[in-house]
């Protein structure tokens, strides 16, 4: 099926034509016809398969001009970078259609976001923080939604949104169409579909857990850290191979130590991204990964809900994911669009549980290359990679003082006096040359 197909009109057609989208995707097809009958609809789907546009597109179809800016469609996310995305691809469909877009987010000053919503606006992308806030304050009025979207569901009730969400779902008007869009249901998101949604179509592009047919995958058995860290220089070493390449690590330690290693090899080839970066630093260093100015993009699993980049050629989990469910997020940045992507993922003695976990998941082995005989195993550990034990007698080799004993020489006689409380009345004598009294209060 091509997008010429369903019933969209021109200015969309127009739109999707210049943007080069011709055939839409499994979750496209199967959601457009149902969202447009106006019944509440939960799409499962995993990243990659262009749930943005599934929602979109037929929001956009039964858009309705107005001279007044009035909110009618609300997009709740669960990132400021994925804000940004939604509210650009709306932006960017709606090219020929007089829809003003915007998105709001925390983390930045509110007050600029307030001055946009001033005049009002037609759809709006928010983070459930920052949304709060400008209902409260008064700047966003909720009663005239008529299509509430909520993307990456699951991830939104991970970060602890729960309490927002739900504060916005009972101020919303009860009469709207609810779309709801995530990789995996858990009882949480039941939940909130039990209770807000009225009779859902569930619609399915594929089973939770399911590897995207065009990623090939595979993994590396390494000791530890520093061995890592040299497997991965040897990869990045071919330019031609690995021209955009995103590394995912455990945490935000771990980012930073990785960059710290491999930044000055790779100068100005690497940017670093995690939760503690500012907002505008996320920003550019995704802008200049996307534009190619960076070729490696070291990643905690922020990124990896949402973000749509183009053309990642190779995802690397230089960790692997303690949940299974990550790992399909991770690897599904890259093999976008119907291009082919490669995944390769970096397994210790340690993290293979996760393996195990993430194979059972997918009901597909991660197939194990042997390692290049130009591979330099080291024996360092990190300090995390320590066993308990031994970094417990480091720490106690520098950390342990013997007590002091004092001083090696008698003090003098004008040392050894102790200083003696004294009373206020003594200090009075000594201030005055006699006893200060505040006399007796007279009898009436």
């Amino acid at each position: 099926m091509k997008f010429d197909e369903l019933n969209l009109n021109r200015p969309l057609l127009n739109a999707l034509e210049e943007l080069g989208y011709v055939n839409p995707t499994t979750i496209q097809q199967k959601g457009f016809p149902v969202i447009m009958s106006g019944r509440d609809v939960v799409g499962i789907a995993q990243t990659g398969t262009g749930k943005t546009m599934a929602y979109l597109l037929p929001c956009l179809r039964q858009w309705e001009f107005s001279k007044n800016k009035v909110l009618k469609v609300l997009i709740l996310v669960p990132t400021r970078e994925l804000a940004v995305q939604v509210a650009d691809v709306a932006k960017k469909l709606s090219t020929y259609m007089s829809v003003k877009v915007e998105a709001v987010y925390g983390g930045v000053n509110m007050k600029p976001q307030m001055a946009l919503l001033s005049g009002g606006v037609d759809i709006l992308v928010a983070t459930p923080g920052r949304l709060v806030d400008l209902v409260l304050n008064g700047t966003v009025n909720l009663k005239t939604v008529k299509r509430l979207v909520i993307d990456e569901v699951d991830e939104m009730l991970g970060l602890g949104f729960k309490h927002q969400l739900t504060t916005i779902l009972n101020l919303l008007p009860e009469r709207k169409q609810n779309l709801m869009f995530s990789a995996t249901i858990t009882d949480d998101v039941e939940a909130l579909i039990a209770h807000y949604f009225n009779g859902p179509v569930k619609i399915e592009a594929a089973p939770a857990g399911t590897p995207l047919d065009n990623i090939k995958q595979t993994g590396y058995e390494l000791p530890n850290f520093y061995t890592k860290v040299n497997m991965l220089e040897l990869l990045l070493a071919d330019q031609v191979e690995f021209k955009k390449v995103l590394v995912f690590a455990a945490t935000k330690k771990l980012a930073d130590q990785l960059y710290e290693q491999i930044g000055e090899k790779f100068k100005g080839q690497v940017g670093v991204i995690h939760s503690n970066k500012s907002q505008n630093n996320r920003f550019d260093t995704v802008k200049k990964f996307q534009s190619g100015e960076y070729r490696v993009l070291i990643a905690t699993d922020i990124i990896a809900r949402g973000l749509d980049i183009a053309e990642v050629s190779h995802v690397i989990n230089f960790d692997t994911p303690d949940e299974a469910e990550n790992y399909i997020h991770r690897i599904g940045r890259t093999g976008r669009a119907d291009k082919e992507g490669i995944s390769i993922t970096f397994i210790t003695p340690k993290e293979e549980p996760f393996k195990v976990a993430i194979e059972t998941l997918m009901n597909t082995k991660i197939p194990l290359q042997a390692t290049p005989p130009e591979l330099e195993i080291v024996d360092k550990l990190t300090q995390d990679e320590m066993p308990k034990n031994l970094v417990m007698n480091i720490q106690d080799k520098f950390e342990r003082k013997e007590k002091p004993t004092g001083a090696f020489h008698e003090k003098s006689e004008k040392n050894k006096k102790v200083n003696a409380p004294v009373s206020r009345g003594e200090k009075l004598k000594l201030k005055y040359g006699k006893p200060k009294t505040r006399g007796q209060k007279k009898k009436k």
